[in-house]
């Protein structure tokens, strides 16, 4: 490893945090330090929401979030970009969605504001939706939301996963993209809008170019990051298709493969 890094972004679920949804805080706060003393940004990279992203770094005001997959960029202090489907759009995508039998139950809509469910969904997914999602509204009909939409976050049981992303991918026509970020769970996202884009708007932002970032990731929603920045790095536990296009691995989640990697890049930055 000789490149210098100005920029790591890490992936959440399956990446940075183990699978009890947590990390070496007292590893990690000494990392930052060094990032810090450095000049190295740090950025959360996921498909997540912005206000569930947040708890996990209270004491790290600097640390930068692109959320809901690219579509809402910021820290605490300064919004730095969102977007969303263009309403006619919007509306298209859901009700191709809700033609998939039982979909509706197990369908998070969400909008820069708050996240949506319906009322008919059951207990479980409430509590996993409010989980990725803090702010989130219980609907009795999706018709109900009143603001503009980001993406649709989704779990579906399918016999052949790659045979139902194609079929709902032609479905989409140009309008949404779908991605996922494994065991079930699935995006429809906006078109051109990722992780990717995500970085490259901070950036030309921050006067940072792609080939002094590097990323970490273990799903499919993660290939296009990994596959931008000068160093992607995938998880030992992470998805064959990310392993193929990684330039580097690191070991699991559950080991804090990200925190022992960082390791080596802050280490390396200083010599």
């Amino acid at each position: 490893m000789s490149q210098k890094y100005k920029l790591v972004a890490v992936d959440m679920d399956g990446t940075f945090l183990n699978d009890q949804k947590d990390y070496d805080r007292q590893h990690f706060a000494s990392l930052y330090r060094q990032m810090q003393a450095q000049g190295v940004q740090f950025v959360v990279a996921s498909g997540n929401q912005f206000y569930q992203l947040k708890t996990f770094f209270a004491d790290f005001p600097e640390i930068i979030y692109i959320a809901d997959n690219g579509a809402y960029i910021r820290n605490l202090h300064t919004k730095y970009f969102e977007s969303h489907f263009q309403t006619d759009h919007a509306q298209a995508i859901l009700d191709q969605l809700l033609e998939y039998p039982g979909l509706a139950a197990e369908l998070v809509v969400s909008g820069l504001k708050s996240a949506y469910v319906l009322e008919t969904s059951t207990a479980q997914f409430m509590e996993e939706a409010h989980f990725y999602n803090r702010r989130l509204q219980v609907v009795s009909s999706f018709a109900e939301i009143n603001e503009e939409i980001t993406k649709y976050s989704f779990n579906y049981e399918t016999p052949v996963e790659r045979d139902f992303m194609a079929r709902l991918q032609k479905q989409l026509a140009q309008i949404g993209e779908l991605t996922t970020s494994g065991h079930g769970n699935f995006d429809v996202i906006q078109p051109g809008l990722h992780k990717a884009s995500g970085l490259k708007f901070l950036g030309r932002r921050l006067g940072i170019p792609l080939e002094e970032m590097c990323a970490f990731g273990d799903g499919g929603n993660d290939l296009e990051m990994l596959a931008a920045v000068g160093d992607g790095v995938a998880m030992a536990n992470g998805a064959p298709e990310v392993q193929r296009i990684a330039r580097h691995q690191t070991t699991t989640n559950n080991e804090q493969g990200v925190l022992q990697y960082l390791d080596q890049v802050l280490a390396n930055n200083q010599r």
